[in-house]
């Protein structure tokens, strides 16, 4: 998955990943590549309630957030439940930071047994990265400012004979004013990462809210979500997109396996266009992301706009120069924004702690006033009131600490 694995545009394939399992499948959240976080715990706690809430499905959690600091009864802890489990995800954080845990565990083996089971592995996001035979350490060179340079990967796909580098985030527009496409490399500094590539490994790039399922056993792949996935090579690209299906052997032996036409070769990425086909894409995925982050962040107006201006860049495609296939597959994206409004707007109401904190705040200075005029009762009373909405609070020697627990 190129992201969104915990957002509405991931739920169906989810839940179709694990129909597609047999018997009642445990489904497992790795932690490991935001295991260096302050909130990784947060993290696997949202997946749980994501998997509970979105996909109607029970999910635990292996965690394994540091080989050197792990003790033995945490490795054997998190080697026991990746074993029992048919559907591992893993997701966000650091990709070369988990590649550093896992190379000298057990892990790899653990995954890969997993698949070989018959079971499901997503890798989405920063995971992602690590599938392929070299890692892009994107915080290092978009944040630090290192050098350009690739560091080995995990490579399992290699070991189903799927020997390439998979790049996420491939239709990234959060730059705004910059280019951040190519996992926020930006065309010029992904050319020059693609040169230090050994010939002729391919790129597998995975567009945001997009998921590119590998099912080995009918030796097939297929595109789902909201954008598509590009095979880039020496020799040129290939694209598919959503809805599309094609052999394995594509990736395995390169784009003179399929059967279709390829692109020209390409040995520099194209630059951000504002006409033509390019530039239409480039203009609906960033639509389509500005639609997303609304609907994740409850922001209606934010969600709404860009639904509207979606459907507005479609008529004018219409009137205008792109052709029937593109129109149409517009549509058929506008037509999945509006169904995954119709899910957002189906799903129950949530209230969140930000949205809580200014009254609970003022309801516990309250309770503190109560208990230093020794009011213990009264205290209490409020206490429980808070407990009856949800909200749990726990005094400590600093003070005291709330959150919004599930119903």
């Amino acid at each position: 998955m190129g992201s969104g694995e915990l957002t509405a545009s991931m739920v169906e394939v989810h839940k179709r990943l694990l129909r597609e399992l047999p018997g009642a499948p445990q489904a497992v959240f790795l932690d490991t590549p935001a295991g260096f976080q302050l909130n990784v715990d947060q993290i696997s706690s949202k997946a749980v309630e994501y998997f509970a809430t979105r996909v109607g499905h029970a999910m635990g959690v292996a965690s394994y957030k540091s080989h050197a600091d792990a003790s033995d009864f945490d490795r054997r802890q998190a080697g026991q439940v990746l074993r029992g489990a048919d559907f591992i995800l893993i997701g966000p954080g650091s990709p070369t930071y988990a590649v550093r845990q896992w190379q000298p565990s057990p892990v790899p083996d653990l995954l890969t047994r997993c698949v070989t089971a018959g079971g499901c592995l997503v890798a989405a996001s920063a995971a992602a990265l690590t599938m392929g035979r070299f890692t892009l350490p994107v915080y290092e060179i978009y944040k630090v400012g290192q050098e350009l340079h690739w560091v080995a990967g995990l490579d399992l796909l290699g070991r189903f004979g799927i020997n390439l580098v998979v790049v996420p985030h491939w239709n990234n527009a959060e730059g705004g004013t910059h280019d951040t496409r190519f996992c926020f490399m930006g065309a010029e500094r992904f050319d020059a990462l693609t040169a230090l590539l050994p010939a002729p490994l391919p790129i597998l790039g995975l567009d945001e809210h997009t998921a590119c399922i590998l099912d080995l056993a009918a030796d097939a792949a297929e595109v789902k979500g909201l954008g598509g996935i590009t095979l880039r090579t020496r020799e040129g690209t290939l694209s598919f997109q959503s809805g599309e299906r094609f052999a394995l052997t594509v990736l395995r032996e390169g784009i003179g396996a399929h059967t279709g036409a390829a692109a020209p070769a390409a040995p520099q990425s194209a630059p951000l266009e504002e006409n033509g086909s390019d530039g239409f894409w480039q203009r609906a995925h960033a639509l389509g992301s500005r639609f997303q982050t609304g609907l994740d962040r409850g922001e209606a107006t934010t969600a709404t706009r860009a639904l509207l201006e979606f459907d507005r860049m479609v008529w004018q495609a219409q009137l205008g120069q792109e052709s029937e296939e593109v129109v149409a597959q517009a549509r058929d994206t506008l037509r999945d924004m509006m169904v995954l409004l119709g899910n957002a707007l189906e799903a129950p109401f949530k209230l969140r702690e930000e949205d809580l904190a200014p009254m609970v705040e003022i309801l516990l200075e309250l309770r503190g006033r109560l208990r230093e005029e020794k009011q213990w009762e009264a205290a209490d009373r409020l206490r429980e009131a808070l407990q009856a909405v949800n909200i749990q609070v726990e005094d400590t020697p600093s003070g005291h600490r709330w959150r919004l627990s599930s119903p």
